[in-house]
This record gives structure tokens, sequence and C-alpha cells, in this order.
């Protein structure tokens, strides 16, 4: 995606001659690299780039490129090229493609499904998307991609180059970086270093790096000589249908004996200014833009005489040109063998392009679409989870294993789709975000399919299925009754409050031994004609348990029932009667926390950490920012860029609360109204407080429902949490919920506030010397600290703008959803919360599947005597969490060589998916020196560990991605200034030892074969 004309005006000035160049001695070594930016999304769906555009760019460029030795190709993202593979691409095509790929002319760079963003893009999902893609290069072509071409996400995170590494590349590639930072680069010279992004992990996953010049992705396209644009010969795609006559817009002038001279002097021009930005008279050209190369054989018969001119003359300009892939590039630069700056563990986010366009919008676009992408990664953990442990345990049981794993594609394959820079972002359009949702909620409902069947279909001889139960009926005067089955996706333990919607005011919970489940019901925050019913669930690792629900129509009705909670009102409050505030605090209190609030404001007015006793000042409410619309009158706010001339205003002008005191949890629900006699709230703030029933149930996070829309057109709502935290307006976010970042607020010429905004994918904190406010968040927004003690999140957009830009693309953010966002808070000391918001954070991404197994009805009598049978437990100390575990039934042979073999074949020797090879991670939450003891590295003994699941027979230790043996994977060693030991591989002791050990921060990926159940 290219914003704003910025091909033409990114080669504005490549006229003019700088002479100097480059550090090398020589002529100037070009490498033009074509390639083509397909954005799986943004503007136009999937379905319409491929019919207009995508699908001929594979089809001619693999014509083109098996016509000449000598020509190149990039091939990016694989879900337009998976696509085309399975449903466009002939025979023919596929052979060619196969010795292309063999040759090296044809590269797969990054190899992922897309290119994700980078900012509001979860860990879990970066791996996964990265892990679709290397899947199928290495089982279709045997290939690894080594090399990224990050060029186009909005900003890089810290996090994407120790995934990189991890998965094996030696080289990455970024461009969008703020525009001040990127000119001070250039002119120093320092686009290039190696980036260590984990402080915890150094050089061990350090990779070098390459900023793209200030020409970015594109090639510049203006020429001196033409008024059209230059070096795009097949001139620009067109939607919906490709033209019959092959004629498409803005078509460059060709290269004649004619037009020769004057385009070679144009291109040298330019390769010698971007010469003198780098240390090495190497010179990375870029050769494309969005949507390129869908008729290649206009493009290279073009290029080729242009090239071909230039060579023949480099005495003359001092530069040779070759086709090359970017593998070639970075070769050149490696073996140049020069000593490189090391960057730390700093990421480069936010990002601007111009003193009013910071791209910090985007953080909160589209809640909706970011809330469901990460309920859908959550629920494909879950099913994956699930479906392993079946297969493992019951291998020849009535789930069929290709129903299961076509069941669990479709949601890999959405959820990867949806982490593209224009996806997951938000700054797609109406109908490409519609596009996303619905592959997403299409996918889910297979998987939810799944789920019932691996709940209830039998798991082992002993244990019938549920289904199979024979029951008779009791009595028709009985009350209805419901079976539920909860499951912990997690490797850790869990005692937690499950809330489900019910119609009846009365129940009693039992679990699966006959016992009585604590439990709470009260009239629904969301509808007068429904009940919330609160369970207090208590769950082994990765194991799921069968709850009864006996209803009754009548209040106090059921013995040894959930207690019934009623609410308390307190009348509505108008801001402009704040005179005297503080007078009359109520105390809501838990294990953990003493919270007032204030009836002259039905505010929170401050929380005090009982077991240090430190109490602070703080109050909870919406605010918003108020959007110009119009460009004439000054910068605008849309899909990707907030702006803003003025502070934020208060987006209410009264406040109701109800407080609902309870046994095991207490609910203060707080409504904010725009106007003062509004009938209908416009904002709303649900806080439940846990009662530690008996001690058993955590008391350390609040859990907060939010819900605000429609919101008013041009309005940027946010959360203000304002307290007497001394923080400094400093503020820590995740990136990626891999690692927290230090964020000092900075002051700009212009654009502060908006350049003070960061993401917030899982998690981010205010702190002072004595405690410590964190936030912890269930899809990603927008955070920042605009004032001591304040955080401050960006929940909801609602934007329109008269830029033709975003007019004619249909970007201008017209979300009249309503949401409803979930955040977890916790405070205390620094020692305290330390230990408890990474775990947090991974609990609230993966918080119990609740699965109804039927509706309420007439209670059923088994005539056979209840047999529970509980699921065995697998827990993970509480420092390491259990990333992924799942079947991805790969047809490739672990074994590299045996694989190639199979490729080189006639025969097709390995055809059928490998269900016996379980992909096992293993992520370290902490940072070095974090916590006194979970900081440490953690020694296990994974056959003991995962007993729970079966008996591991072999262990290999593989990369991230799973595509290389760890033991044969060997990474360049780049040259640094601080000639750091450098230590790039990790060897396991052997395939029958299964002791590891993880250090903090690491990531460790395993091929698991269990011995399978004889049942």
């Amino acid at each position: 995606m290219m914003r704003f004309g910025a091909i033409v005006a990114f080669g504005l000035c490549c006229c003019f001659s700088y002479g100097v160049v480059g550090g090398g001695s020589g002529p100037i070594q070009t490498f033009v690299i074509p390639h083509s930016h397909m954005d799986v999304g943004w503007v136009y769906t999937v379905q319409e780039s491929m019919h207009a555009y995508a699908a001929n760019v594979y089809s001619s460029v693999t014509e083109e490129l098996s016509k000449q030795k000598d020509r190149r190709f990039i091939a990016v993202e694989q879900e337009f090229f998976r696509l085309w593979w399975d449903a466009v691409a002939t025979d023919t095509h596929k052979k060619q493609v196969r010795q292309l790929v063999k040759e090296g002319r044809l590269e797969f760079i990054i190899g992922g499904q897309v290119m994700h963003d980078e900012a509001v893009t979860d860990l879990d999902d970066q791996v996964l998307q990265m892990t679709e893609g290397h899947g199928f290069l290495y089982e279709t072509f045997g290939v690894r991609p080594q090399f990224s071409w990050h060029v186009d996400p909005f900003g890089a995170s810290a996090t994407t180059p120790v995934l990189f590494a991890l998965a094996g590349f030696n080289a990455h590639l970024i461009s969008r970086i703020d525009y001040d930072l990127k000119d001070d680069m250039q002119k120093n010279k320092k686009l290039q270093f190696v980036w260590r992004g984990s402080p915890s992990l150094k050089a061990q996953q350090e990779i070098f790096t390459h900023t793209m010049d200030q020409f970015s992705y594109c090639t510049p396209s203006y020429l001196p000589f033409s008024n059209r644009s230059g070096f795009y010969w097949n001139g620009v795609a067109l939607f919906p249908d490709p033209p019959k006559d092959g004629v498409y817009p803005n078509m460059s002038l060709p290269v004649t004996k004619e037009t020769v001279d004057a385009y070679a002097k144009t291109m040298v021009e330019n390769i010698k200014r971007r010469a003198a930005w780098f240390r090495t008279n190497h010179v990375l050209w870029p050769w494309g833009c969005d949507k390129q190369f869908y008729n290649s054989s206009v493009q290279f018969s073009n290029m080729d005489p242009l090239m071909k001119y230039i060579n023949q003359r480099s005495k003359e300009f001092g530069v040779t040109v070759q086709y090359a892939t970017l593998s070639e590039y970075f070769q050149a630069i490696y073996q140049s063998n020069l000593t490189w700056d090391v960057r730390g563990s700093e990421d480069f986010l936010p990002y601007s392009t111009e003193p009013y366009k910071a791209w910090t919008g985007f953080y909160a676009s589209r809640n909706v679409l970011k809330g469901v992408a990460r309920k859908a990664s959550s629920r494909l953990h879950a099913a994956e989870v699930l479906f392993t442990r079946y297969r493992i345990s019951f291998p020849e049981g009535p789930v069929a294993k290709d129903w299961a794993l076509d069941k669990l594609r479709p949601l890999r394959w959405a959820v990867s789709e949806v982490q593209h820079h224009d996806g997951i972002t938000g700054t797609e359009s109406p109908k490409v975000a519609d596009m996303y949702l619905q592959h997403l909620t299409q996918a889910m409902m297979g998987v939810e399919e799944l789920l019932a069947a691996l709940f209830l279909l039998p798991h082992s001889v002993i244990s019938p299925s549920i289904l199979d139960r024979q029951y008779h009926r009791k009595g028709v005067h009985d009350a209805p009754e419901q079976h539920i089955i909860v499951y912990n996706p997690l490797a850790w333990n869990v005692t937690t409050l499950v809330n489900i919607t019910v119609t009846f005011p009365s129940a009693a919970v039992m679990d699966d031994d006959g016992q009585p489940v604590p439990a709470q019901i009260q009239r629904s925050a969301q509808s007068n004609n429904t009940y919330d019913l609160f369970m207090m669930v208590e769950l082994g690792g990765l194991q799921y348990r069968q709850y009864l629900i006996k209803f009754s129509g009548t209040s106090g009705s059921t013995k040894s029932g959930a207690y019934e909670a009623k609410g308390v009102w307190f009348e509505r409050i108008r801001v402009k009667d704040w005179v005297k505030t503080g007078r009359r605090l109520l105390p809501v209190l838990s294990g953990c926390y003493r919270l007032m609030f204030d009836e002259d404001t039905n505010l929170l007015h401050s929380i005090t950490h009982l077991q240090d006793k430190r109490t602070v000042m703080m109050t909870q409410d919406f605010w918003q920012y108020n959007a110009n619309g119009d460009v004439k009158v000054g910068p605008i706010s849309d899909n990707y860029i907030f702006s803003t001339n003025a502070s934020a205003v208060r987006a209410y002008q009264a406040v109701e609360m109800e407080i609902i005191p309870g046994k095991i949890v207490a609910e203060i629900r707080q409504y904010f109204y725009r106007e003062e006699s509004d009938k209908d709230y416009a904002y709303s703030i649900t806080t439940r407080v846990p009662e530690c029933f008996r001690a058993r149930l955590p008391c350390h996070r609040l859990e907060q429902t939010y819900s605000l829309g429609p919101l008013s057109l041009n309005t940027e709502v946010v959360l203000r949490t304002s307290s007497s935290v001394k923080n400094n307006q400093t503020l820590y976010t995740d990136d990626n919920g891999y690692r927290m970042m230090r964020r000092t607020y900075r002051k700009f010429t212009n654009n502060t506030l908006a350049r003070n905004y960061f993401p917030m994918v899982r998690t981010a904190y205010i702190e002072d010397d004595l405690s410590r406010l964190v936030l912890l968040s269930d899809r990603a927004h927008g955070v920042s600290s605009q004032a001591e003690g304040q955080l401050e999140v960006m929940l909801h957009r609602r934007l329109w703008n008269n830029l033709p830009w975003n007019l004619g693309y249909n970007l201008t953010l017209n979300d009249s959803s309503v949401i409803q966002p979930i955040l977890w808070m916790m405070f205390g000391p620094v020692v305290v919360t330390s230990k408890l918001y990474q775990r947090g954070a991974v609990e609230l991404q993966h918080r119990p599947v609740i699965m109804p197994i039927d509706q309420p009805q007439m209670p059923w009598l088994e005539k056979e005597p209840r047999r529970s049978s509980p699921v065995q437990c697998v827990v993970l100390p509480p420092n390491l969490h259990l990333l992924s575990l799942s079947i991805p039934g790969w047809k490739y042979s672990s074994n590299h060589d045996i694989h190639l073999g199979h490729l080189n074949s006639s025969q097709n020797l390995h055809s059928d998916p490998d269900y016996d090879r379980v992909l096992l991670r293993i992520m370290h939450l902490f940072e070095e020196g974090e916590d006194p003891e979970l900081s440490k590295p953690v020694t296990i003994n994974l056959k003991d560990a995962l007993q729970g699941l079966g008996e591991v027979r072999l262990l290999e230790e593989r990369s991230l991605t799973g595509t290389w043996n760890i033991t044969s994977l060997q990474r360049w060693k780049w040259k640094t200034a601080d000639n750091q030991e450098k230590m790039m591989k990790q060897f396991p002791k052997s395939d029958k030892d299964f002791t590891v050990t993880i250090s903090p921060k690491q990531i460790r990926t395993f091929f698991v074969h269990f011995g399978f159940s004889n049942s």
C-alpha cells in the first residue's frame, strides 16, 4: 500500500547528480529487484485482486523468467501465490516454477501468508502466519526463506527481527520509519545495522537489518523528459476486469532508440543518489510497486534493453546494473566483511511521514475487527490443543483426523490473512473489512463443530460419550437444566469465574462429581430479560470438566443454589453539579484491593492495595478528541492517522451508577450520558471485583468491560485513567505481546500529542517508585500518558474526511459500530505486579472455552451411575507458556535430504499428511533480571511435563516455523563493533534426552512424537 501519490513524490529529485557515492571502489553495483507489492486486502478483496491482476502476475512472471536466464523476481506474500498455485497455474507453469526456484531466479521472501503488520498484531498470530506460509513452501519446493521484505508495515517492532532470526533468517529489511529519523540515518550512512531486538537474548538472535532509503519500495517514477510515470511500462491495474485489449492506464513511455539514453541517465542519477547513503558500493534498486508485473512481458521487454545500454557504458556512467533477488544483494553486503553498528532493543514505533501525519490512529481503527481476530486466534489455539490431545490419546477415535484438519485449516488461513498490514490495522475499505470478518466467522463455525465433536464423542473405551448415555424423563414438574463443558486451553492450573447468560432468575450449579459449585446470578448488564450466571471453575492445565446447571423460574427456590445478587442504584449526577466531591465514599473490597467510589460523581475515587496499604487517587471516565474532516481547514484524522488541534474534552455530561454486592463477585456498573437528559447512555464501564471465595479465586485483577457507540461523527473516544502515580508521563507498552517497551514522553515542534501515542497489543502500565498500574487488553488499542499519572486508551474512532484519495478508495472510517472491549486492571507494588502481568495477559487472551451441550430442558436421568473420568492435567512452571501444541498435517519428511529426494523423484512418495508429528513451542515469559526467581532459566524434562498427554517417544528441536532442524541451521554471523560472542545455534543433547533449558524470552520449538494409546 503506497499512499498519497508517493510514487511520484519520491522521485521528484532523482535527476540531480550527487557526485561522490558509496564506500566501495569501482563502479556502483546495482541490484535491480523486480517485485510486485500485492496487498492481501486493503482496497479490494482477495477475490477481486486475483481476478484483476494477481493471478496474471504469477502467470506472466513465470513465463517471462523462463525466457531469459538473467531475469529475476521475488515473491513476498504467499496467500496470492497459493491461490494461484492451487486454482490457476497449469502443469507447465508448475514445472517452470519448480525449475526457477531451483535455479534461484524466483525467490520467496519472508514466506509468510502475508506481510504482517508490526504494531497491532499479536506474537501468536505472527508466528502462525509465518508457519503457514513456510510450511507450504518447504512442503512444495523444499525451500526455506532466509530474508525479509517488510517494506510496508507502518513502523517496525523490535519483536519482528527476533522472530525472523528464530525462523532462520539471515537479514531483515524494513522501510517505514519516522521521516526525520530516516533523514538523519541517510545523512550519516546509518541505514544498515545489526539489530538485537531482545535485551534478554542479545546477540543470540541478532539480525542484520537494511532500512530502505527515502524512495522506499517503489521505483522513482519521475521522468524529466516525459509527462508519464517512468519504469511502469505495464501501467496501472484496472478493476474490476483487466482490459481486453491489454492497454492499461498510465503506461510508461517505451524504451526506444530515441528514449533509451534519457531513461539511462535518469536511472543512473537515482542510483548514484542512493549510493551516497550507504557504506558499500552495492545499491538495492527495487523495480516495481503496488500491483505491478501483471504484464511482465512489456516490463522486461523495456527494462532489458535499458539495462544493456547502461552496462555497455558502465565506465561512462560509473554504474553496472543486474537483475537480482534479495539474497544476491544481501550476499554481496555480507561478503563486504564490514563491521556494523549495533542497534539495541529499541523499536521504530510510532511512525510519522510528515509533521502532522502521525500514523497512530490505526492502533484503534475498526475495534470490532481487532476483537474478532483475537477471539478467532484464541479459539484456534484451543481447538489445536484439544485435537492434538484427542489424536494422541485416541488415534482411532470417531473424530476423523482428515475431517478435523479440514476444520482447522480454514481458521489457520483466516487468522493468518487478517494479520496483513492493511487488515487487522483497520486501514482497509469497508468491503475488505467485511471479507476478513466473513472469513473469520465462517472458519470459527467450523472449529466450533470440531470442538463439539472432540468434547462429546468418546476419548477412551471406558469413557462413554455424553451423547451415548441413556436418559429418561423424571417428571414434568421438575425445573429445566442444562449441561455445559468448560475447557482450560492453557498449561497452567486456573481458578477463575466464567459468565453464562441465562433466561432464569435462579440456578444451582454442580460439577461432574455432583458437588455444588460456588455461583452467583444477577440481572444482566446487557438486557432486562436475561441474567448473568457467574460460576467459579477450577481447572487443571489443558483440562475440561462438565457442569450441570439446574434452573428455576422463581427467585430463591433452589437449594444450595447460586447467590442471587441484587443491585443498588445511585441517581444520575450531572457533571456541572460536581461542586463538592469526595464527601460520600462507598467501599468495595476484595482480598487485594479496597476501591472507593464517590457518590458525588458516581466515579471511582481511589484504590488501595491492601498488602502494603498503598492508596492512590484514581478516576476512570471517557474523553473524546474532536477530529477535523476538512482538508482545507487543517490536518485530518483517518484510518491511519491521528491528528488533533486540541486536547480531549469530556465525552459525557452525566453519570449513573449501580453497585451489585455479591458473594463471589461484586459488580459496579457506570453509565455515561452524552447529554444530561439523554434516555440512553453513550458509554459504560462494568467492573467486576472478585470476592476471593475461600481465598481460592485470584483477587489481583479487576475485570472491566466497556460499551461504546455508535459514536458521533469525527470523534475519537478514549478511556482515561487518571491517578496520583508519579510516572513523569513515562509509559510502558508491549511489542506484540512479546516484550515491554519504555515510552518516554517526547516533545516535538508539531503534533506532540499524536506522536506520543503507542500501540498496546496486550499490556500497558505506568509506575513510580512505589506502585505500578497495569492494564491488560483483549485486543489492540492506542495508548498514551498525556499528563502525570494518566493512562489513556483510545478505544473507538468514527471519522469522515474530504481528502480525495480517501474518498476515492472509501477509506474514511465511518464506523458506526457498538464495541465491547475488555481490559483487566492490576495495581500494586512493582515487585508484586511484575510476577503477574505476563501470565495475566496470556490468561485474558486464552480464557476458558464454554460450550453448552444442550439447551435448558426438562431433566433426564442417567440409567447408569455417573463415572467421572477427568482429563489428566498438563502443567508447566509459572514462567513457561505453552505457545503452541498442534498437528500441522504437513506432508514433508523432517529429514531434509529425504524430503528433497521425494521432491526430485518422479513419484510422490509422501502424499499423506503426517498426523503423528506434533508441533510444540514453549516460551519463557520473563525478561532477564525482571524477577528474582521467575526470570531464571528453567530446566524441564519434556517427557515428564507432557506425560498427561501421552508418552513422549521422540523429540527434535526445530526452527521457529519448523522447517529447519536446529542442528543444521547456521545463520550468517555479522561483524559488529562490540565483537560480542555470537551464539547462533542451540543444540539439543540428543533425541533421547528430553531435558531442555529455556532461558528468559526464549521460544523453543520441537517436533514431538508420542506413543499412541492402543485403546
